[in-house]
Protein backbone atom coordinates (compact mmCIF):
# COMPACT_ATOMS: atom_id res chain seq x y z
CA UNK A 1 0.00 0.00 0.00
CA UNK A 2 2.82 2.38 0.75
CA UNK A 3 4.80 1.74 -2.65
CA UNK A 4 0.87 2.33 -4.50
CA UNK A 5 0.51 6.40 -5.72
CA UNK A 6 -1.14 8.11 -8.48
CA UNK A 7 1.64 7.91 -10.77
CA UNK A 8 2.05 11.03 -13.02
CA UNK A 9 5.10 9.60 -14.76
CA UNK A 10 5.70 6.68 -16.46
CA UNK A 11 8.37 5.58 -18.34
CA UNK A 12 6.66 4.87 -21.92
CA UNK A 13 9.45 2.65 -22.64
CA UNK A 14 8.80 -0.25 -20.61
CA UNK A 15 5.76 -2.28 -21.16
CA UNK A 16 3.73 -4.63 -19.04
CA UNK A 17 3.90 -8.84 -19.74
CA UNK A 18 1.08 -9.95 -20.69
CA UNK A 19 0.69 -12.35 -18.28
CA UNK A 20 1.14 -10.02 -15.95
CA UNK A 21 -1.63 -7.31 -17.41
CA UNK A 22 -3.87 -10.48 -18.08
CA UNK A 23 -3.76 -10.87 -13.80
CA UNK A 24 -4.44 -7.40 -13.07
CA UNK A 25 -7.95 -7.89 -15.04
CA UNK A 26 -8.70 -11.01 -13.18
CA UNK A 27 -8.05 -8.98 -9.78
CA UNK A 28 -10.72 -6.80 -11.26
CA UNK A 29 -12.77 -9.67 -12.56
CA UNK A 30 -12.67 -11.21 -8.87
CA UNK A 31 -13.55 -7.99 -6.89
CA UNK A 32 -16.96 -7.83 -4.98
CA UNK A 33 -20.09 -6.41 -5.88
CA UNK A 34 -23.32 -5.37 -4.52
CA UNK A 35 -25.48 -8.18 -5.23
CA UNK A 36 -22.71 -9.69 -6.64
CA UNK A 37 -23.91 -8.15 -10.35
CA UNK A 38 -20.42 -7.69 -11.01
CA UNK A 39 -21.57 -3.79 -12.67
CA UNK A 40 -18.23 -3.53 -14.62
CA UNK A 41 -16.99 -3.84 -18.12
CA UNK A 42 -13.20 -3.22 -19.32
CA UNK A 43 -12.16 -1.43 -22.17
CA UNK A 44 -8.82 -1.87 -23.05
CA UNK A 45 -7.43 0.77 -25.22
CA UNK A 46 -4.53 -0.01 -27.15
CA UNK A 47 -4.34 1.91 -30.75
CA UNK A 48 -2.11 4.23 -30.14
CA UNK A 49 -4.27 6.68 -32.55
CA UNK A 50 -6.78 6.10 -30.14
CA UNK A 51 -5.45 6.61 -26.76
CA UNK A 52 -4.32 10.04 -28.36
CA UNK A 53 -7.61 10.61 -29.06
CA UNK A 54 -8.62 9.51 -25.37
CA UNK A 55 -5.90 11.41 -23.76
CA UNK A 56 -7.43 14.59 -25.32
CA UNK A 57 -10.52 13.82 -23.70
CA UNK A 58 -8.74 13.15 -20.19
CA UNK A 59 -7.34 16.85 -20.65
CA UNK A 60 -4.61 15.88 -22.27
CA UNK A 61 -3.09 13.95 -18.72
CA UNK A 62 0.49 12.26 -20.05
CA UNK A 63 -0.32 9.35 -18.24
CA UNK A 64 -3.10 8.13 -21.05
CA UNK A 65 -0.73 7.64 -23.47
CA UNK A 66 2.93 7.18 -21.93
CA UNK A 67 1.52 4.29 -19.40
CA UNK A 68 1.71 1.01 -21.05
CA UNK A 69 -1.84 0.11 -20.49
CA UNK A 70 -4.99 2.39 -20.65
CA UNK A 71 -8.32 0.69 -18.84
CA UNK A 72 -11.65 2.64 -19.29
CA UNK A 73 -13.96 1.19 -16.73
CA UNK A 74 -17.88 0.97 -18.19
CA UNK A 75 -20.54 0.68 -15.47
CA UNK A 76 -23.34 -1.15 -16.45
CA UNK A 77 -27.24 0.67 -16.31
CA UNK A 78 -30.19 -0.94 -17.87
CA UNK A 79 -28.55 -4.61 -16.91
CA UNK A 80 -28.41 -4.12 -13.44
CA UNK A 81 -32.29 -2.53 -13.23
CA UNK A 82 -34.84 -5.00 -11.38
CA UNK A 83 -36.50 -7.48 -13.78
CA UNK A 84 -33.95 -7.30 -16.60
CA UNK A 85 -32.62 -10.71 -17.85
CA UNK A 86 -28.78 -10.08 -16.54
CA UNK A 87 -30.15 -9.82 -13.28
CA UNK A 88 -32.39 -13.03 -13.08
CA UNK A 89 -29.48 -14.75 -14.85
CA UNK A 90 -26.66 -13.91 -12.10
CA UNK A 91 -29.02 -14.66 -9.45
CA UNK A 92 -29.85 -17.71 -11.52
CA UNK A 93 -26.26 -19.04 -11.58
CA UNK A 94 -26.53 -19.30 -7.63
CA UNK A 95 -28.63 -22.19 -7.95
CA UNK A 96 -31.15 -21.08 -5.37
CA UNK A 97 -34.56 -23.45 -5.24
CA UNK A 98 -37.26 -21.21 -6.89
CA UNK A 99 -38.81 -19.74 -4.13
CA UNK A 100 -35.31 -18.86 -2.78
CA UNK A 101 -34.60 -17.12 -5.69
CA UNK A 102 -37.99 -15.23 -6.26
CA UNK A 103 -37.18 -14.09 -2.40
CA UNK A 104 -33.69 -12.77 -3.51
CA UNK A 105 -34.94 -11.13 -6.73
CA UNK A 106 -37.76 -9.33 -5.21
CA UNK A 107 -35.43 -7.99 -1.94
CA UNK A 108 -33.13 -6.68 -4.68
CA UNK A 109 -35.77 -4.59 -6.09
CA UNK A 110 -36.94 -3.87 -3.00
CA UNK A 111 -33.31 -2.24 -2.02
CA UNK A 112 -33.12 -0.73 -5.42
CA UNK A 113 -36.71 1.37 -4.44
CA UNK A 114 -35.44 1.92 -1.08
CA UNK A 115 -31.71 2.35 -0.49
CA UNK A 116 -30.42 3.58 -4.55
CA UNK A 117 -33.16 5.63 -6.33
CA UNK A 118 -34.41 7.78 -3.74
CA UNK A 119 -30.83 8.74 -3.37
CA UNK A 120 -28.77 8.31 -6.38
CA UNK A 121 -29.52 6.85 -10.40
CA UNK A 122 -28.25 3.81 -11.72
CA UNK A 123 -25.40 4.55 -12.95
CA UNK A 124 -24.39 6.27 -10.08
CA UNK A 125 -24.65 3.57 -8.02
CA UNK A 126 -22.87 0.58 -10.86
CA UNK A 127 -20.03 3.25 -10.54
CA UNK A 128 -19.41 2.78 -6.84
CA UNK A 129 -19.12 -1.57 -7.15
CA UNK A 130 -16.62 -0.54 -10.93
CA UNK A 131 -14.79 1.35 -8.04
CA UNK A 132 -14.31 -2.07 -5.44
CA UNK A 133 -12.49 -3.14 -8.86
CA UNK A 134 -10.73 -0.19 -9.57
CA UNK A 135 -8.96 -0.40 -5.85
CA UNK A 136 -8.66 -4.25 -6.43
CA UNK A 137 -6.52 -3.74 -9.66
CA UNK A 138 -4.49 -0.81 -8.46
CA UNK A 139 -3.47 -2.43 -5.20
CA UNK A 140 -3.07 -6.28 -7.31
CA UNK A 141 -0.46 -4.10 -9.37
CA UNK A 142 0.96 -2.48 -6.50
CA UNK A 143 1.79 -6.60 -5.35
CA UNK A 144 3.45 -7.00 -8.73
CA UNK A 145 5.43 -3.83 -8.70
CA UNK A 146 3.35 -2.11 -11.45
CA UNK A 147 2.22 1.51 -11.11
CA UNK A 148 -0.82 2.59 -11.73
CA UNK A 149 -2.84 6.30 -11.76
CA UNK A 150 -6.37 6.31 -11.55
CA UNK A 151 -7.91 9.01 -13.30
CA UNK A 152 -11.81 11.18 -12.98
CA UNK A 153 -10.93 14.32 -15.17
CA UNK A 154 -12.00 13.51 -18.30
CA UNK A 155 -15.26 14.23 -20.21
CA UNK A 156 -17.48 11.80 -19.90
CA UNK A 157 -19.50 12.09 -22.92
CA UNK A 158 -16.32 12.93 -25.05
CA UNK A 159 -14.71 9.36 -24.05
CA UNK A 160 -18.38 7.75 -24.28
CA UNK A 161 -18.82 9.08 -27.84
CA UNK A 162 -15.19 8.71 -28.89
CA UNK A 163 -15.04 4.92 -28.01
CA UNK A 164 -19.01 4.55 -29.56
CA UNK A 165 -20.10 3.04 -26.31
CA UNK A 166 -23.85 2.76 -26.04
CA UNK A 167 -25.35 4.63 -23.16
CA UNK A 168 -28.31 2.94 -22.96
CA UNK A 169 -26.45 0.22 -21.56
CA UNK A 170 -23.19 1.55 -19.58
CA UNK A 171 -21.62 5.14 -18.55
CA UNK A 172 -17.53 5.57 -17.99
CA UNK A 173 -17.03 5.21 -14.31
CA UNK A 174 -13.81 5.95 -14.30
CA UNK A 175 -10.58 5.10 -16.25
CA UNK A 176 -7.24 4.11 -14.73
CA UNK A 177 -3.55 3.65 -16.41
CA UNK A 178 -0.65 1.10 -15.58
CA UNK A 179 2.73 0.77 -16.36
CA UNK A 180 5.81 1.68 -14.81
CA UNK A 181 7.22 5.10 -12.84
CA UNK A 182 9.68 7.19 -13.96
CA UNK A 183 11.64 10.06 -12.38
CA UNK A 184 10.89 11.61 -9.22
CA UNK A 185 7.80 10.74 -8.25
CA UNK A 186 5.23 12.86 -6.24
CA UNK A 187 5.66 11.98 -2.06
CA UNK A 188 2.54 9.63 -0.44
CA UNK A 189 0.86 12.15 1.89
CA UNK A 190 -2.10 11.20 4.29
CA UNK A 191 -3.08 12.21 7.45
CA UNK A 192 -2.81 10.44 10.48
CA UNK A 193 -5.13 7.37 11.36
CA UNK A 194 -6.02 8.94 14.66
CA UNK A 195 -7.89 11.86 12.52
CA UNK A 196 -10.28 9.58 10.56
CA UNK A 197 -10.54 6.86 12.78
CA UNK A 198 -13.46 6.92 15.88
CA UNK A 199 -14.41 3.74 17.96
CA UNK A 200 -17.56 4.03 19.47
Amino acid sequence: MNFRHACKKFDPARQIPADAFQQILEFGRLSPSSFGMEHWHFVVVQTPALREKLREACWSQPQITESSHAVVILAKTAAVEPGSEYVQRLFGRRGLPAEAEQAYLARYAAHNDSEIKPYINTFAWSSKQCYLALANMMTGAASMGIDSCPIEGFSKSGVETLLGIDTSQYGVAVIVTFGYRAGEQIPKLRQPLADMVEYR
